[in-house]
């Protein structure tokens, strides 16, 4: 019997071909891993350059999220009285908040623009009023700097009153922070589910636990915030329209929108409405003082305590500070989000640090 041939050999692969070392390669493996290391941190810096240079943008969506939250706070209260569904009770509250916008400007807007004009001027002349009595108490400086001086922090202030009376300053600003809010307010789960979804998966559970707590304290802090500006407000404008004080409708409204800012609004629209009190006469000034000594009694020693036991604790000279800061970085956005802000670093860095403590 025959033998059948043997099946021949598969051919050799070839050989691979020569590696040839490029420019990018490194061969030290000690020397890699630096590298490595530095790509790392120039990756961090370049992030941090990048954050800074988006920092207004930045601030703009978060500003949106603090008042998605007041949004969520109010859908929250409603749904203690009305069982409904929550997109219906966010859109009630978008609704209400959109008609006291309209009432304030259909019925008010008028008398409030009208006082708004003559604020400035009122201020102005009260100031020098009181130049000229320093300097015959024998305080020396020269008046006509000084009017300059004055003339030129009064554009602040003819900004806030003329945006009050009707030429809103940037309304660009505000608008795209009112539409994220309502985009944060009716789903907030998408997004922080989308957030968590970009974080190690160790890591989302932890996330979890510290946006609930953030989202808790923002909600608090601002329910006190506004809880304080409707007393200083309303209170202001009653207690000063009752003795005839003039502009008694704007220095009620400027006090309750500078009492959002802690530490710095209410020596500012207290300031405003002793100038104006003593335009009308020592007697209507000592009013205007008692006035405000009461309402800023009331708001410190009941509001300010009873708020402050259920939000986050914060320090008066870090909300200061924080304040000074932001207000010279972004202005009037960055002061007024600078409280919000202090409180969800504050969380996050307790949370971290139990976390650490638990590990």
């Amino acid at each position: 019997m025959a033998r059948k041939p043997a099946p021949s050999a598969e051919p050799a692969p070839p050989p691979p071909p020569a590696r040839h070392t490029g420019p990018t390669d490194i061969s030290d493996p000690l020397l890699r891993t630096e590298a490595k290391r530095a790509a790392v941190w120039i990756g961090m810096a370049a992030l941090l350059a990048l954050t800074v240079y988006l920092a207004e943008p930045l601030l703009v969506i978060f500003g949106g999220m603090v008042f998605a939250a007041m949004i969520d706070g109010g859908a929250r209260l409603l749904g203690r009285v009305l069982p409904i569904g929550r997109g219906w009770r966010v859109t009630l509250v978008l609704l209400l908040t959109l008609a006291f916008f309209a009432w304030v400007v259909m019925f008010a807007g008028s008398q409030i623009a009208e006082q708004a004009a003559q604020l400035p001027g009122t201020i102005e002349s009260q100031t020098l009023k009181v130049l000229a009595w320093l300097k015959l108490q024998g305080v020396h400086f020269d008046i006509e700097s000084m009017q300059g001086l004055i003339e030129k922090a009064l554009g602040g202030v003819g900004q806030i009153t003329s945006a009050l009376g009707g030429v809103i300053g940037g309304f660009t600003t505000a608008f795209l922070i009112a539409v994220m809010a309502i985009y944060f307010a009716a789903e907030p789960q998408l997004y922080r589910r989308g957030f968590a979804w970009l974080l190690p998966a160790e890591q989302r559970e932890h996330f979890e636990g510290t946006a609930t707590i953030m989202g808790r304290t923002l909600r608090r802090l601002l329910a006190g915030r506004l809880l304080g500006m409707a007393v200083e407000g309303i209170s202001t404008w009653l207690l000063l329209a009752a003795y005839g004080v003039p502009m008694a409708a704007l220095l009620g409204l400027l006090t309750g929108l500078l009492a959002f800012l802690p530490n710095i609004g209410a020596p500012m629209s207290g300031a405003l409405m002793i100038m104006v009190g003593f335009s009308g006469g020592v007697d209507m000034g000592i009013y205007c003082i008692i006035v405000y000594v009461v309402v800023q009694t009331v708001d410190g020693n009941i509001i300010v305590p009873m708020v402050a036991k259920k939000t986050a604790d914060l320090a008066p000279a870090l909300v200061l500070g924080a304040q000074l800061i932001m207000g010279a970085l972004f202005g009037l956005l960055g002061l007024l989000l600078a409280d919000p802000l202090v409180a969800m670093i504050k969380v996050a860095l307790e949370r971290q640090s139990h976390k650490n403590e638990s590990a």
